[in-house]
């Protein structure tokens, strides 16, 4: 049996948070700057294994984001093939669409470590942060079947004057 979007969408925002967490983490001990003259690959043997903790750090974090956007290309994909509500489409494609542009904006703050090199990068993140706990909200607010629970405003209609003439 297949998990449920709403999970698949709670694990990838939990995720996400997580992802972001790390980079907090890793920002603040300058673990990106370990790499910054050999970037995309690191210090270490052959660039590729870490030669101490910064580096470590830095490998990591990228390790767990390629992860996560590997997980919010799967949300999007659920999304928008599971025939589920207009604004959960839009939400996960709003995350999907800004998470190359997170993956630049990471790159840059290895090249450019400065205020707005951090601003954008984590702006970004947060957008996909937003847009995917949106995503889920609204997923565990849809019906099991994934449709929007359409209103019959006959039957409504015809309900509320019932209870008005009672009155």
């Amino acid at each position: 049996m297949r998990p449920a979007f709403k999970h698949l969408a709670g694990a990838t925002t939990a995720l996400t948070f997580a992802l972001i967490l790390l980079g907090v983490y890793t920002g603040a001990v300058g673990a990106g700057l370990a790499c910054a003259g050999r970037w995309p690959l690191c210090d270490g043997w052959l660039g590729l294994f870490p030669a101490h903790w910064p580096s470590f750090v830095e490998w990591f974090h990228r390790f767990v984001a390629m992860i996560t956007g590997f997980a919010i290309l799967g949300t999007a994909a659920a999304a928008w093939r599971g025939d589920h509500e207009r604004r959960i489409q839009f939400a996960s494609g709003v995350a999907l669409l800004v998470t190359p542009l997170q993956f630049l904006f990471g790159a840059n703050t290895i090249f450019n470590f400065g205020v707005a090199a951090q601003v954008l990068h984590h702006g970004a993140a947060l957008t996909i942060l937003v847009a995917l706990v949106a995503a889920t909200a609204w997923a565990f607010e849809e019906p099991p079947n994934g449709r929007p629970v359409e209103a019959d405003t006959e039957t409504d209609a015809a309900a509320t004057a019932g209870t008005n003439a009672d009155d």
